[in-house]
C-alpha cells in the first residue's frame, strides 16, 4: 500500500514540482482533484475534473491523479451525502444504499437505453443525487481552502527546479 500511494502519488507529484509548476498551481489542482473525486454521482468525476481544468487553469496531471487516488472515496461518501442532504430537505421516508444503487445502475440504466421509460427507481435514483449533490455543494467551498491553504506550505518545502524556456 505504501509504494502503491509513493508511485502513484507522490512521485507524480513531486515530478510536477520538479517541471517548475507553483507549489500553488499544484495546491489548487489537488483540492479541485480530491472535491471534485468525491462528486456524488458514480461515473461524472472525470468529465467535472477535465472541465475544471480548463476553467480554472489547473494542472490536470495532479487533478485526475487525486481524482483516481480518492476513487474509493466516492463510493464510501455516497450515502452520508445523501443522507446530509436528505436532513437539508428534511425528508423522512427516503430509503437508498450502495446496493440500491448498483441495482438501478445495472438494470434499469440498459432498459432506459432500450425503451426511453425512467422507472421509479430512477426518479429515486435521481432525487438521491440530487439530495447528495447539494450535501457536496455546501461543502465544496468548505474544503478547497481547507486542501489549499494546507498543502501549499508543505509543497513549498519540495525543491523547484525551473522551467528551461526555449
Amino acid at each position: 500500500m505504501k509504494n502503491f500511494f509513493k508511485e502513484k502519488l507522490v512521485t507524480p507529484i513531486l515530478d510536477l514540482l520538479k517541471q517548475g509548476i507553483t507549489p500553488e498551481k499544484i495546491s489548487l489542482s489537488i483540492a479541485f482533484g480530491f472535491i471534485l473525486g468525491v462528486f456524488p454521482m458514480i461515473g461524472t468525476t472525470v468529465i467535472l475534473c477535465a472541465i475544471a481544468t480548463f476553467i480554472f487553469r489547473l494542472n490536470i496531471i495532479a487533478v485526475q491523479i487525486i481524482n483516481y487516488v480518492v476513487y474509493p472515496l466516492q463510493f464510501i461518501l455516497l450515502i452520508p451525502f445523501i443522507q446530509i442532504g436528505l436532513k437539508i430537505f428534511q425528508v423522512n421516508d427516503f430509503e437508498i444504499s450502495l446496493e440500491m444503487i448498483y441495482e438501478i445502475i445495472k438494470t434499469d440504466t440498459p432498459n432506459f437505453f432500450k425503451t426511453f421509460e425512467i422507472t421509479q427507481s430512477m426518479k429515486n435514483l435521481t432525487m438521491a443525487y440530487l439530495y447528495g449533490i447539494v450535501a457536496w455543494s455546501l461543502s465544496m467551498p468548505i474544503f478547497i481552502p481547507i486542501f489549499y491553504y494546507g498543502l501549499t506550505p508543505i509543497l513549498r518545502k519540495f525543491p523547484i527546479q525551473k522551467k528551461i524556456e526555449e
